[in-house]
């Protein structure tokens, strides 16, 4: 019983000084150069046809100090037309 306890003892010291000496390597696992859990981009909605889509791949709109992103060109000149004939 006394082995037993000191062997847990000598594990758990083995694990405090593992994670003060090497705190980087804790869950930090990585794939394709990301950490995990780290968002690579925001998905957006277009306003005309409501796809989502990455925000990086999308065409900028700045209108009424308001940024709005769209899926294509057409969609942005879709947008622009609709607004135009209000």
């Amino acid at each position: 019983m006394r082995l037993l306890i000191f062997l847990g003892l000598i594990y758990f010291c083995y694990r405090i000084l593992k994670s003060w000496m090497l705190p980087s390597a804790s869950t930090s696992k990585k794939f394709a150069g990301k950490a995990a859990g780290e968002i690579d981009d925001v998905m957006i909605k277009d306003p005309v046809c409501e796809v989502y889509f990455p925000q990086r791949d999308g065409v900028h709109l700045k209108t009424d100090g308001q940024d709005l992103y769209f899926c294509s060109p057409e969609c942005r000149d879709t947008f622009i037309d609709m607004r135009l004939k209000k």
